[in-house]
């Protein structure tokens, strides 16, 4: 469930965050010597069946008043479609984030994991997909941009004067490096850290000035398992009070990976890069954490996570 989730699994991504279609065998082993994360993808397991258990909590509301919930997902590969001529790979969640079902497509090859989009999704983040929110091989401390996206409609009138807002987007992500992390799933040595940021600015018609926005989720991969935990802070500005600030969890109960055999798309062509399915655009990024806000104000921006592909 990639830089995945609703806002990079699903992702970030993210997160996300997150997923996909393709060469994974065949893709080089990395040199850790040169501060490359040997067999990038494998940290992104995406064989048909593999399923991933979540347990979740949030923390939202204004600064003032916080209301907290927990909640559980069940991240799965489906199937694979076509989007827009290019195979994907199908990942359910049954409530990523505490918003409910939801499907993100995420396509991989040689070079990285391409985020298409989630169903449900949101009208801003159809104005961002495609974008990458993973790059191989990762390299401990390096960083790319994903984004940068100016005169967006951001669907929703934030200054109540019945005209929506428009919104810039900027997205990068970070390979921070490996350290032991400990869930419900057991503990796992060397995980891939993994930031990746949002920052938005939101022009109010009325008031002719701009508000912020900002999602920022960092999320640790476990090769052979996938995602194993994220958290993502929320903030959005308000003209009147102190603003809406929303933070998630969510760490692995369980899981089980299909035998490689089962994986999608290993067949495809490196020449078939992400690169050059996207030759105009030179912003492609990576967040399972291409977060993306909700058409509605009063609710947070939704997660999306790298997600485990």
């Amino acid at each position: 469930m990639l830089l995945k989730t609703q806002g990079y699994r699903r992702a970030l991504i993210v997160s996300a965050a997150m997923l996909l279609v393709c060469t994974g065998r065949a893709a080089p082993l990395l040199a850790e010597d040169a501060g490359g994360i040997a067999q990038s993808p494998d940290y992104f397991p995406d064989q048909i069946g593999n399923e991933w258990h979540y347990r979740g909590q949030i923390t939202e509301g204004p600064l003032q008043t916080i209301e907290h919930k927990l909640f559980s997902n069940v991240s799965s590969v489906t199937g694979t479609k076509a989007i827009k001529g290019m195979t994907v790979t199908v990942f359910h969640d049954t409530n990523p984030g505490n918003h409910g079902p939801m499907d993100s497509f995420y396509r991989r090859d040689s070079v990285g994991i391409v985020y298409y989009g989630s169903d449900p999704g949101t009208p801003f983040e159809k104005q961002l997909v495609p974008y990458q929110i993973v790059r191989f091989p990762m390299k401990v401390s390096s960083s790319f941009p994903q984004f940068n996206r100016k005169e967006l409609e951001f669907g929703t009138d934030l200054d109540r004067d019945g005209i929506n807002e428009k919104a810039d987007a900027q997205g990068d992500a970070t390979v921070l490096g490996q350290d032991s992390v400990t869930v419900p799933a057991g503990t796992f040595k060397d995980a891939v850290k993994v930031e990746a940021r949002m920052r938005m600015q939101i022009h109010l018609s009325r008031a002719k000035r701009t508000t912020q926005g900002t999602d920022v989720m960092t999320a640790w991969f476990v090769k052979g398992v996938g995602l194993v935990k994220y958290v993502e802070r929320q903030e959005l500005s308000s003209l009147e009070d102190p603003g809406v600030v929303t933070d998630i969890m969510e760490e692995l109960e369980s899981y089980e990976i299909k035998p490689l055999k089962a994986s999608l798309g290993r067949r495809e062509s490196s020449t078939e890069s992400l690169l050059a399915d996207d030759a105009g655009d030179d912003e492609l990024r990576q967040v399972f954490f291409a977060s993306g806000f909700r058409s509605d104000s009063r609710e947070s921006m939704a997660p999306k996570r790298l997600a485990a592909d």
